[in-house]
């Protein structure tokens, strides 16, 4: 898979944070979400340090905050789960602006809608920052079962085919007369999917045929894993974010 299948999310850049190797950035953001989600919902301060680690590592990436919070909207439907918890809550209640709302329901509230933005935008400066292909080398190099690594290598890499060819007979189709809109053409739309299949499978096979005569023993060759593994100063440097989140984390177990 060539470095040019770069997914929807990833943005061109020289930042610092760019040129870290994926695994340094993958093992960070994992580190730094599980702090978040180990802080009391209580220790409100907790979560603005987060939100300052973020933005710090968003401008050293060069990643905008509009840019951040356009594609953050994909936890919308957790807000408005969130949202609905003080009316649903059960136990004491507050009024705020005339409403009679659940305490435990607005911690929750607050609970999932601070640890979730934080993940998902530590997600997105992950994507933002790595390459489709960078992210398995990533997730080799940290030991990821092989078998989940080279499937999803093979899926990318051959998705682009697949929704072309699936476009193809849907041309084609469409060009005899078929109207994939009625309900009645089912059953061609049916067939259609299931032929596309067949083809994927077939062509699966003669690709690993094809790898198996080139010398593939169930491991990708070290070429394709590019430029060497991550050296001490780069973890220490990637170290920085997880070790201050993990301090904070600390602190709040520590004063709850």
């Amino acid at each position: 898979m060539g470095a040019g299948h770069a997914h929807v999310l990833y943005r061109e850049s020289g930042s610092p944070v760019h040129r870290l190797p994926p695994e340094v950035k993958i093992t960070a953001m994992v580190l730094f979400t599980v702090a978040v989600v180990a802080t009391p919902r209580e220790a409100y301060w907790a979560f603005g340090g987060y939100a300052l680690l973020v933005a710090v590592v968003a401008a050293l990436a060069r990643v905008g905050p509009r840019w951040l919070l356009s594609r953050a909207l994909i936890e919308l439907p957790f807000v408005l789960f969130a949202f609905a918890l003080p009316f649903l809550g059960a136990g004491e209640r507050v009024e705020v602006a005339g409403l009679a709302l659940s305490v435990d329901g607005l911690h929750g509230a607050f609970n999932i809608l601070a640890k979730g933005t934080l993940g998902v935008l530590a997600s997105l400066l992950l994507a933002a920052t790595t390459t489709t292909r960078d992210l398995l080398i990533g997730l080799d190099r940290l030991r990821c079962p092989q078998i989940l690594t080279q499937i999803a290598t093979f899926m990318l890499r051959y998705l682009e085919v697949l929704v072309g060819e699936a476009r193809r007979m849907r041309v084609a189709r469409v060009s005899r007369g078929d109207d994939p809109r009625f309900l009645w053409q089912l059953r061609g739309f049916a067939a259609g999917v299931g032929a596309l299949f067949l083809r994927a499978f077939e062509r699966g096979e003669r690709v690993y045929l094809a790898m198996l005569s080139r010398g593939y023993t169930g491991r990708m060759p070290a070429v394709w894993q590019g430029a060497g593994a991550a050296t001490a100063g780069q973890w220490a440097a990637a170290a920085t974010v997880p070790a201050i989140a993990a301090t904070i984390a600390a602190v709040a177990l520590v004063l709850q």
